[in-house]
């Protein structure tokens, strides 16, 4: 006969009773402190693993950008186009000042604008000036502050004194490194969604508010404005930048006369060019522009497209011109417009 055995209820089972204070002891604080610490080491450690593993291995950043939309167009401003000003320094600490209170009144969005500049072969307290500058600007409200601002250094160890810089026999070495310097700030600053590039003179001293709106609205690929040199001490001016020129056929006869190889400078007695410079044309024809064959970058605005599709800064003699001059040579060959505005004025110090 089976044997039936029944257990009173208050009298539970040795199984049961482990079970019951094993979750007792599971669940007290004390465990659940132990388990979050455990936990805690254990993912630190697995995500520093991940980490070191992925240092070791090497990581590829994957950017897109689509260049289709980047338009430079008159109505700049109100399409939100950003632009890039661009500006070589060398010895420029006396005009940082002046070039930062100029940059601050111009009438378009800081958060639109990029400045990039290119310290060279400085005496001066130019680059940590400079520094200083950006790291006050950097801290300005959002609303003044600009979309980024890069420092570049680089030495090319060239220095003239000051009478053979600006002398005639000095110019062919002088201005092939200063368009290496351009070309070294031009490609390590622009990027995929810069609109436009202004290429601007540390002491450039004066122009309107409206000028970048102004010159937008010509619509050309190279536009320059007519640079006169401001006098000291009163408002007095005279024709500065003679880079900005068109040939004429006394010009172009002594260019067929002399072949393509012959670099020719404007402004020095050495040799009269016979070229018709925007300096000496009418400044009250307000924004009527008249097409240039040479130009100068003291205050000159770009097309992104243009730089980007290869026009830069000749380093040698192309077609009798160098760095400034050069590049509207390219420019014009590879189809481009490039006019001057006479009736758009900006002032540059009298500094040589």
């Amino acid at each position: 006969m089976a044997r039936t055995y029944v257990r009173s209820a208050s009298n539970p089972s040795p199984q049961r009773d482990f079970r019951a204070k094993l979750i007792a002891a599971l669940s007290s604080r004390l465990s659940i402190a132990l388990f979050s610490i455990l936990f805690t080491l254990l993912y630190t450690g697995t995500t520093s693993f991940v980490s070191t593993a992925r240092q070791q291995a090497g990581s590829t950043t994957i950017a897109f950008h689509d260049l289709t939309p980047i338009n430079a167009t008159p109505r700049g401003h109100h399409a939100k186009e950003k632009i890039l000003i661009l500006t070589p320094l060398k010895d420029a600490g006396p005009w940082l000042d002046e070039y930062f209170e100029n940059l601050a009144r111009l009438n378009y969005p800081p958060n639109l604008i990029s400045l990039a500049f290119l310290v060279s072969d400085t005496t001066d307290n130019t680059l940590p000036a400079l520094q200083a500058r950006a790291s006050r600007l950097s801290k300005l409200p959002k609303s003044r502050r600009y979309d980024s601002i890069l420092i570049l250094q680089r030495d090319f160890h060239f220095n003239l004194a000051s009478e053979v810089r600006h002398g005639f026999e000095g110019q062919p070495v002088r201005r092939a490194f200063i368009a290496r310097a351009r070309n070294y700030l031009l490609t390590s600053a622009l990027r995929p969604d810069h609109s436009w590039v202004l290429w601007l003179d540390v002491d450039v001293v004066r122009y309107d508010p409206d000028i970048l709106m102004d010159l937008m609205s010509v619509d050309k690929d190279v536009v320059v404005p007519n640079t006169l040199w401001h006098m000291e001490h009163n408002w007095d001016f005279w024709g500065f930048d003679r880079n900005n020129f068109a040939e004429t056929e006394a010009s172009l006869a002594l260019l067929n006369k002399i072949g393509p190889d012959v670099l020719l400078v404007e402004g020095y007695r050495e040799l009269a060019t016979h070229r018709l410079h925007l300096v000496d044309m009418p400044t009250h024809l307000g924004l009527a522009y008249v097409p240039l064959d040479g130009i100068g970058c003291t205050f000159t605005l770009v097309k992104a497209h243009v730089h980007r599709e290869g026009v830069t800064f000749p380093t040698y003699v192309f077609e009798n011109q160098i760095e400034t001059e050069g590049l509207a040579r390219v420019a014009k060959k590879a189809g481009f417009e490039v006019v001057g505005v006479p009736g758009i004025v900006v002032f540059h110090a009298q500094n040589h």
